[in-house]
């Protein structure tokens, strides 16, 4: 771990450098205030952030992990001829890469609500829990982009994998379940949807987050049929094991790839 600790504090000291997670966190923080100088309310402007939230984090992490364990790659090399085990270095690369996301995310949207305050009690427990799906999604993409750039050799190819996969969760997805909708709208679809929601992480993160608001219009078909058949507190416990579950087993798979790669 003494090794691991070493690689994340450098890693942190050189993303700082690289002014992008300042400028993460200060897109953020000027959109949350914009939302709640402008918006009707707290909650409204929760609601907005949500969408900007579930854009923005996947496309930004999977983008820029990707492209930094390639940058990284000569850093990499210089650690192996080192008495580092490959697990430690991987392990504080991607602390190092996760840590400064998420810090910069959460004191993005964290500072405007401290400095213009909450309008109700509640909306203190959906700030809490649109940080707690903001870090989610960047743990679980971040993991994704390791997991690409180590398998993936040609920068090129990986980036264009990386965008590819974020279409796919953002885009691509939606169009998908409506397909399925109406090719099988004879059938019962609530279980299979349930569970071509659980693959994927962005719809997800979505409908943890706007179970919290009054918004049923809002969740979609497969948010509809997951509120449907899960009340609030298992809900709510099914989603995080498999947000977490998203996380683990692309590290896991990355970590175990990556101590077998040829540099």
């Amino acid at each position: 771990m003494n090794a691991t600790g070493k690689v994340v504090r450098y890693e942190l000291r050189d993303v700082i450098r690289s002014r992008w997670v300042i400028a993460y966190a200060l897109f953020f923080l000027l959109v949350t205030d914009t939302l709640l100088r402008f918006g009707d309310g707290g909650t409204k402007a929760l609601l907005s952030l949500v969408n900007v939230v579930l854009f923005l984090i996947p496309l930004v992490t999977i983008v820029f992990g990707t492209m930094y364990l390639y940058d990284a790659r000569e850093f990499i090399e210089l650690l192996l001829a080192q008495p580092v085990r490959r697990r430690q270095l991987f392990a504080g690369l991607y602390l190092g890469l996760a840590l400064p996301l998420s810090l910069g995310f959460v004191a993005g949207i964290a500072v405007p609500f401290a400095v213009h305050g909450l309008d109700a009690p509640s909306e203190l427990g959906t700030l809490a829990a649109l940080a707690l799906g903001g870090v989610l999604l960047t743990a679980i993409f971040v993991a994704i982009a390791f997991l690409i750039a180590v398998r993936v050799e040609d920068k090129v190819k990986g980036l264009g994998a990386a965008i590819a996969l974020w279409l796919l969760f953002t885009v691509l997805y939606d169009g998908v379940v409506l397909l399925a909708v109406l090719l099988f709208a004879d059938y019962p679809l609530e279980r299979p949807m349930v569970a071509l929601m659980l693959t994927n992480p962005v719809d997800l993160a979505r409908v943890l987050l706007l179970m919290r608001f009054d918004v049923s219009a809002l969740m979609g078909y497969t948010g509809a049929v997951f509120q449907k058949l899960f009340d609030t507190t298992s809900g709510v416990a099914l989603a995080l094991g498999v947000l977490a579950a998203w996380c683990v087993v692309p590290l896991a798979v990355g970590c175990r790839w990556f101590r077998r790669k040829d540099f």
